[in-house]
């Protein structure tokens, strides 16, 4: 097939969006699929007509309010209606809910073009950490038009398609996510990163990869560490990622170690050197950085959903507290680290099955799993 994937945000921005619409492209490129991109025009990262190996249409975008660093797509009908009819697409994933994927929809739906979504952003949940409480129904209401005007919505997990379906959402599909569990390896584990970060084999390394925002809830993660820290003096709380929220955490706590953006191989070595992973976001879909972390070995502490509720069972692997409860979240870290801290077998029990939660995600079978959505579509639309 030929498979146009639409999206306001591609790497090299790292987030979540971002690098799971770039496995995505990957994964349907390596089963033989055209995959073109449709995207904004990245400042300073346009190098030639193609990126990652994929044709793209690149148009014009803007930078987000408060975060120059994201961008997002203008609204792009008319070109869009040109391009596709010059050159039609079989499907369309639309995987942002901007103006851009507006304008997507709307010109799939005039030539006929069989489109579905991808539910990515809470943006309602979004505006309630950003003092805007009163646009969160308003938001949501705009996502459930925009997701209804396609032919499918494709969500990580079933606790959302259940969430969605109540709400008025129609065809909600599960598309299951997965992690490069080659990348993201116990074995990466550096003890000479570790002496950096100024610990001791022994040592307990608490980390957290992610954007640094505020609707990422990093100060219940600080409140968790320095609970930590009382029991084990010597722990360590080492953030990888950057935001707009840095200046201000890091003023409010100069004992964290800021590891700044990491990618690839210096990511994944930065996952396996710590020791428990902290995830006290709210607002997310899903949670790649779970699975990253899990996959290389390392526990996690985050809230019952999402990702954490699909792959983290019973107490091996980690803890998925009950959503919300910040004192039951920080009792979790404090007995996970003194679990992976105490003399004898449980710590490489602990990383094991972290490890042995997330080794049937592969990222090839949610590929052929997309193709399989993307091909049902297009014959559905054909009949």
């Amino acid at each position: 097939m030929r498979i146009a994937i639409v999206t306001e945000t591609w790497p090299p921005e790292i987030n979540g969006v971002a690098l799971t619409v770039q496995a995505l492209a990957r994964g349907l490129a390596d089963l033989g699929h055209t995959v073109e991109l449709v995207r904004p025009y990245q400042d300073g990262h346009e190098t030639d007509a193609e990126h990652g190996g994929h044709p793209q249409l690149v148009l014009r975008g803007a930078a987000l309010p408060r975060y120059p660093q994201l961008r997002f797509g203008l609204p792009a009908r008319q070109r869009l209606l040109r391009h596709w009819r010059a050159q039609r697409p079989d499907a369309l994933y639309i995987a942002t809910e901007g103006p851009l994927g507006l304008s997507a929809l709307g010109a799939a739906r005039r030539l006929g073009i069989p489109a579905c979504t991808g539910f990515h952003t809470r943006f309602d949940e979004f505006a309630r950490h950003y003092g805007l409480g009163w646009l969160a129904p308003v938001a949501f209401a705009y996502l459930r038009r925009f997701h209804n005007r396609a032919l499918a919505t494709l969500v990580p997990t079933t606790e959302l398609a259940d969430f969605l379906g109540a709400h008025g959402f129609r065809s909600v599909h599960l598309l299951r996510r997965g992690v490069d569990t080659g990348l993201f390896h116990p074995a990466r584990r550096d003890q000479a990163l570790r002496a950096e970060w100024g610990l001791a084999p022994d040592d307990c390394a608490v980390i957290h990869v992610g954007r640094l925002a505020a609707e990422k809830n990093l100060e219940l993660a600080a409140r968790a560490f320095h609970a930590i820290r009382a029991r084990l003096p010597r722990a360590r709380f080492v953030v990888v990622g950057d935001g707009p929220a840095r200046p201000e955490l890091a003023a409010r706590h100069p004992e964290i170690v800021f590891a700044g953006v990491r990618r690839g191989e210096d990511l994944a070595r930065h996952y396996a050197s710590g020791d428990l992973f902290l995830f006290p976001s709210l607002t997310e879909t899903f949670g790649n950085v779970t699975l990253e972390a899990l996959a290389s070995g390392v526990p996690v502490v985050a809230w019952d959903y999402g990702a954490a509720r699909e792959h983290i069972r019973g107490a091996a692997a980690g803890a998925a507290v009950p959503r919300g409860d910040e004192e039951a979240f920080i009792a979790a870290a404090v007995a996970l680290a003194g679990r992976l801290h105490d003399a004898g077998v449980e710590a490489p029990m602990l990383r094991a099955a972290a490890r042995a939660a997330v080794d049937a995600s592969s990222l090839a079978s949610v590929a052929a799993h997309f193709a399989d959505l993307l091909g049902d579509l297009s014959l559905r639309s054909a009949a």
